[in-house]
């Protein structure tokens, strides 16, 4: 009787705690429609989600240039895929130190300093007149490129309220999806002005010259948008933060928020990165690898990096390749879009799941068409414009969202940056490796291979990765603790 007793109140317990967040939730709700804060935190998530045009606009634009590029310069599949793959060695040292130069710096500053950089290196890629300098820059942007990308997402998520914090933090995502669309568009109207001639010699440094415009725009929106407020209770300025708190929450959540933040920071002090290595938090760095891993290695950098190759090996030419690569660059926009309004409805756990699915099954579609030699009608795009949808809609966005939440106050910027890591050296290895397996094992085994990949990443989703919807990040923080990993979470 007296265990009965202990798990009926544990259940009712559970049920309390459900309702009062749900009341939080909803009160939250009716607060911004009082309010200006509603819009004053979607503008400080737009502000920060741009670092995602930089990310967008340099994955696109070289699909763009490096038909004109082998040709200028001669080179070889695994040339090809160093060029492309360059400025994710670049990525990887931002990614490695961006949460050591925020929590020492600011948020806020270190992405300022991101975008000055892509556009001293976009300058530098447009005028090169070899492709070692033409490497060189590319690495040097992948540095910019690399602290905003672990940065961008940290400091939305450190800002936004539980209850729409999933639509905020896929700001990141959809501008790097905006970043995409419009630079495939940007490429094709470049490849049409002038001869394929001009093109070789000169177009090329015209689209990546472009890439200056996105890194301006993102560092003149970062001067109007204040700094994290959970870095500034790191640094001790806890009045500033509760400033920038009030201005999201009200005064009243406000306080609650910064009591939250400082009894999280001061439980934690003292601790090192290695705790991320010991039992329970062990698990939220496994599942941060995953999801960056899988947000890479699934095929949609493939067929961005090389969309106009690929559709050049089904008999498109004449710049219809670029045409068919922007109609795939405007679905993967209208489906993150779709996404932004799904994330914090459907939960993170079931878009993944459903996505990896379809993706596997349009990964088999696509290389069905090059196994039996379907590549001159429409299917191809078709399968593509399938597997770029369900991508966009849930391991396109989500990976970026759910990555920042699972890690505690104290370790999360460093905790993003080492995870970010796996993401960006796997983003290499597709840049890298792609024209290779293409010329080598074709283009039916390549996509099969990627089928697998998405089957494996459905099983990983359905077994290990949890749903953080609607849980505050303090509530989230403490799901990792051994003794409490049986709380409030549904897997």
């Amino acid at each position: 009787m007296v265990l009965v007793k202990q798990i009926m109140n544990r259940a009712n317990s559970t049920n309390k705690n459900e309702q009062t967040l749900r009341e939080r939730l909803n009160m939250e709700k009716n607060k911004w429609r009082d309010n200006n804060s509603f819009w004053y935190i979607i503008i400080v998530s737009a502000a920060a989600g741009m670092a995602g045009l930089l990310y967008g606009y340099d994955t696109a634009v070289i699909s763009g240039a490096i038909g004109f590029l082998q040709e200028l310069y001669h080179l070889s599949p695994s040339m090809q895929g160093l060029v492309i793959s360059s400025i994710m060695i670049g990525g990887i040292a931002g990614v490695s130190v961006s949460g050591y130069l925020s929590d020492a710096y600011g948020r806020r500053k270190i992405l300022m300093s991101a975008a000055a950089l892509f556009a001293i290196a976009a300058l530098v890629s447009a005028i090169s007149n070899s492709v070692t300098l033409l490497v060189g820059a590319r690495i040097f942007g992948g540095l910019g490129i690399g602290l905003a990308s672990a940065l961008a997402v940290t400091y939305i998520t450190e800002c936004a309220p539980p209850a729409i914090r999933g639509r905020l933090s896929s700001m990141y995502q959809l501008f790097t999806i905006l970043g995409i669309s419009v630079t495939f568009f940007i490429n094709l109207a470049v490849a049409n002005s002038g001869s394929h001639a001009w093109g070789v010699h000169t177009g090329w440094r015209w689209m990546l010259a472009y890439g200056m415009l996105p890194s301006i725009i993102f560092f003149l929106t970062l001067i109007f948008v204040p700094e994290s407020p959970r870095y500034l209770v790191q640094a001790g300025k806890d009045e500033e933060a509760f400033k920038v708190l009030t201005r999201i929450n009200g005064e009243k959540i406000a306080k609650q928020e910064l009591a939250a933040i400082k009894a999280s920071l001061s439980s934690e002090a003292n601790q090192s990165l290695k705790q991320l290595f010991q039992p329970g938090l062990r698990k939220s760095l496994g599942v941060g690898i995953f999801l960056a891993l899988f947000n890479q290695v699934i095929g949609m950098n493939a067929i961005t990096y090389y969309g106009p190759e690929i559709f050049k090996m089904s008999g498109l030419n004449n710049n219809a390749e670029f045409v068919a690569t922007s109609i795939v660059g405007t679905i993967e926009f209208i489906f993150t879009i779709v996404a932004v309004f799904l994330i914090d409805k459907a939960g993170r756990k079931k878009l993944m799941a459903i996505g990896s699915s379809l993706m596997a099954f349009f990964m088999v579609l696509i290389g069905g068409v090059f196994f039996f030699h379907l590549t001159s009608g429409p299917w191809l795009l078709i399968f593509i414009m399938g597997f770029t949808a369900a991508f966009s809609v849930s391991m396109g966005p989500v990976p970026w969202i759910m990555i920042p939440e699972i890690f505690p106050n104290h370790l999360r910027a460093r905790a993003v940056g080492l995870t970010t890591m796996f993401l960006w050296g796997a983003n290499w290895a597709i840049g890298q490796f792609t024209p290779v397996l293409l010329n080598g094992i074709g283009g039916a085994y390549t996509f099969w291979l990627f089928a697998v990949i998405n089957v494996i990443c459905f099983i990983f989703v359905m077994t290990i990765v949890p749903e953080t919807k609607n849980k505050s990040l303090e509530e989230i923080e403490k799901f990792w603790s051994p003794n409490k990993q049986t709380a409030h979470f549904h897997h």
